[in-house]
């Protein structure tokens, strides 16, 4: 299904001449991650907006899967960011910014570092510290369609 606009929580809204929206379940996951990363690869900061539990973190490994990642995928939730190494892209900067106060807080934490080396970036609750990101990102919502099923929307 393809859309002119869609708002993203919270109070963000952004235009591109088209948003994708993929309704999917666990099941799919691989080949949606593989039509995302199509979509959205000449990006190297992608900001992955959701409520808890709605899945950004398995999207997330199922990408670091993609692009062949060695090693265990976790989320950095008292981390902060952890660092993957992909045979696909190289470095993987893996950023979840939830306990993150402000955008100081998260220039202090290490993470402006990591946004402007060049490398992927793929950040859980970006809205925590949005100043930071810059104008060229990829966003992508998700969200809970019901227990076993999710939808994910992008720019395109």
């Amino acid at each position: 299904m393809v859309h002119q606009y869609y708002f993203l929580p919270p109070n963000t809204l952004f235009f591109y001449l088209r948003t994708m929206e993929i309704i999917f379940t666990l099941e799919d996951i691989d080949r949606v991650a593989q039509q995302v990363w199509d979509a959205g690869k000449q990006f190297k900061i992608w900001a992955f907006y959701a409520e808890m539990g709605s899945g950004k973190t398995t999207m997330i490994h199922a990408l670091c899967t993609l692009l062949k990642v060695d090693g265990a995928v976790s989320s950095p939730t008292y981390a902060i960011i952890n660092e993957y190494k992909s045979e696909v892209v190289g470095a993987i900067y893996h950023q979840d910014w939830y306990r993150l106060k402000d955008e100081e807080e998260a220039i202090n934490a290490g993470v402006e570092d990591a946004l402007v080396n060049g490398n992927l970036s793929l950040i859980e609750w970006p809205d925590k510290a949005e100043g930071l990101l810059g104008d060229d990102v990829f966003k992508i919502a998700i969200s809970v369609v019901n227990e076993n099923t999710r939808k994910l929307i992008f720019n395109v």
